[in-house]
């Protein structure tokens, strides 16, 4: 049998493995056809991408789902659960934040993120977790093709698991640049049954734009301002602030981060309907479907928290562009005529700042200038020169930024003249108005008298504001609770006998006996005043709480009377009215009214009845609690 010999162009001999060709004889083809497969196979090798971890977990779908409950403040029950996401727990990739900072570092951000959403729907379906599951979504995704084209609606039909009960949380880790596109998607996805959710409110890069926008159904404030709001008025001031924007546009706040029982409280007495966070439950891949026995025991309880007081307070907030009076200024070279004509047209007119291309140079004073040009002929020898050459070395300059307390320290340092003379205000070294001592004190003692009325400045206790705002808290919200009013009997002749220093110690051991007596957590102390103080009380065992109070302020105030007055039990001194009588030790009379729910319908209602009782204990000799009896029922 011959064989038949194809041309070249026809043969198209069979692959083999390298190895083999090497292992048979060479003849000049079977060399050249041994280099041309190798050589196929190492661009092979190079074509295919190298096995990483990542892709590793990609190709046998290594993520598990964690599901963290997020809680229904109102009726106690949980609203849904969060998916979250984790990789192998042997593995450097295991946490989220290294698992997608190494998708994005190898351009597989898209393939991980749909293996996540896709491992998070089977877990949420395969446990039949009730309610709404809330599913993170990257913007960039959002505007994807495969993500628009309905990839994630199909895999969720396969699931028998209803658009309406998925919440596509917007999750921003990064600046959205094409911010219209992602308004289209989120828009788009809303028409299909999805309900939205803002990430991270207050971290995000454009989330309070798409907030005013959009309108989503959820709004998640970032957990920063959420840890620590318990004692942090400022954060305080900003879940506020978010929760009442939130109800003008039908929005629920989610809280994150809520990790302690305090910041749960005051999160729910704000009035911000959801809360997520580890003192409520942990992310686990099998989550539970009930809230905890004490997070129940929280949201049942019809005790408020305690909002914390302003440590900064008004005055911290006022710099010294409030004292701020523009005056227009005159030009260097401008002469001393047109100067003496701005002061005799203006009597009110103190001083006139010199600026050249708006840096300041100094300050005209009135007097000083027109004493000098009251003289025989020095108008007509001066009138026409410039005025710069009578101004004021060396001017004082203070940036408008700069807080009062620290300006009325800066200006007690410098030199006397810039009290009286004025000073000049200035915007990033550029003037920007002009200012006295006199207008200083005159703010200095505004702020005094406002700070006053938020905290006594002698125990730096809540003062009369905080005190009927904490009053009107408790009565709206149909708290039971105990109000007592404070008073030192017979403290006056202390006062004047003893000294008024030994007066302020007194008020000042007051003070503390009543707040040790206090439960920092669900009891108010106020002072209103002089020996006046206010206790608003939760804790059940107020009245120990009274008593253990009058027994220590006795021991502790037996030691600022001298021993013959103690011996005596009083002392003898002469009144303002001349008359020489006997007085008591002082002591402390403590009125307390059961407050009930809708008894009172504003706090000056509650003044007045604690007033009275307050009275009827005066009446008492020695330190006493009268506590007028009404019926209360507490509920912790």
């Amino acid at each position: 049998m011959s064989a038949t010999i194809l041309p070249t162009e026809y043969y198209n001999p069979p692959i083999l493995p390298s190895e083999f060709l090497r292992a048979v004889p060479r003849s000049p083809r079977a060399e050249y056809m041994s280099q041309l497969i190798s050589a196929q196979e190492i661009q092979a090798q190079e074509a295919a991408p190298a096995m990483t971890p990542l892709r590793e977990i990609i190709e046998q779908r290594k993520l598990t789902a964690l599901f963290q409950p997020i809680l229904d403040l109102q009726s106690g029950e949980f609203l849904g659960f969060e998916g979250l996401i984790r990789g192998p727990s042997d593995s450097a990739l295991h946490s989220p934040a290294n698992l997608f900072g190494a998708a994005t570092k190898e351009g597989l951000s898209l393939e991980v993120e749909m293996l996540s959403r896709q491992t998070v729907l089977e877990a949420f379906a395969k446990q039949n977790l009730p309610n709404y599951l809330f599913l993170n979504v990257s913007p960039q995704t959002l505007t994807e093709p495969d993500f628009k084209n309905g990839q994630t609606l199909a895999f969720m039909r396969g699931l028998n698991l209803d658009p309406s009960r998925v919440v596509i949380e917007i999750t921003e880790n990064q600046p959205t640049y094409d911010f219209e596109a992602m308004r289209s998607a989120l828009l788009h996805y809303r028409g299909m049954g999805f309900k939205i959710a803002i990430d991270d409110l207050g971290e995000g890069f454009s989330s309070l734009r798409l907030w005013s926008e959009l309108r989503p159904e959820f709004v998640k404030i970032d957990m920063h301002f959420v840890q620590g709001v318990d004692h942090d008025p400022i954060k305080l001031q900003f879940l506020k602030s978010i929760q009442s924007i939130a109800e003008s546009c039908c929005t629920k706040v989610i809280a994150e981060g809520v990790e302690t029982e305090a910041e749960l409280r005051v999160v729910r007495d704000i009035g911000i309907a959801l809360g997520q966070g580890y003192f409520i439950a942990r992310p686990n891949p099998t989550p539970p479907t009930l809230p905890s026995s004490d997070t129940s025991r929280i949201l049942n309880s019809s005790n408020i928290s305690l909002f914390p007081k302003s440590e900064t307070g008004y005055r911290s907030q006022v710099t010294a562009s409030t004292l701020l009076t523009y005056i227009e200024p005159a030009h260097p070279d401008s002469p001393n005529d047109l100067i003496f004509d701005r002061f005799g047209a203006n009597p009110d007119l103190r001083i006139i700042p010199v600026v050249k291309g708006g840096t300041p140079l100094g300050l005209i004073n009135r007097y000083s200038f027109i004493d000098k040009f009251a003289k025989p002929f020095q108008r007509e020898l001066h009138g026409r020169k410039p005025c710069g050459e009578l101004i004021q070395a060396d001017p004082l300059l203070v940036e408008k930024s700069m807080p009062l307390e620290e300006l009325s320290h800066f200006l007690a340092e410098a030199d006397t003249r810039h009290f009286s003379d004025g000073f000049i205000i200035t915007e990033n070294g550029r003037y920007f108005g002009v200012a006295s001592g006199q207008d200083l004190l005159r703010e200095l003692t505004q702020m005094q008298l406002e700070a006053a009325r938020y905290a006594n400045p002698l125990t730096l206790l809540p003062g009369n504001v905080p005190i009927n705002q904490h009053i009107e808290r408790l009565l709206q919200a149909n708290t039971p609770f105990v109000a007592c009013y404070c008073d030192l009997d017979n403290f006056k002749p202390y006062n004047d006998t003893y000294s008024y220093r030994k007066g302020d110690e007194m008020i000042q051991l007051t003070g503390r006996i009543l707040s040790w007596a206090c439960d920092p957590k669900l009891d108010f102390i106020g002072h209103i005043g002089g020996d006046d103080f206010i206790l608003l009380m939760q804790s059940r065992d107020w009245k120990t709480r009274c008593e253990h109070a009058l027994r220590s302020f006795e021991q502790a105030a037996s030691l600022m009377f001298h021993e013959e007055h103690l011996v005596e039990g009083g002392y003898s001194s002469e009144g303002r009215d001349g008359v020489v009588k006997f007085h008591p030790l002082t002591s402390l009379s403590i009125g307390a009214i059961e407050v009930s729910a809708r008894q009172f319908h504003s706090h000056h209602e509650v003044s007045a009845s604690m007033t009275d009782a307050k009275k009827m204990a005066k009446r008492i000799s020695g330190n006493s609690l009268f506590v007028e009896q009404r019926a209360i029922q507490f509920k912790i």
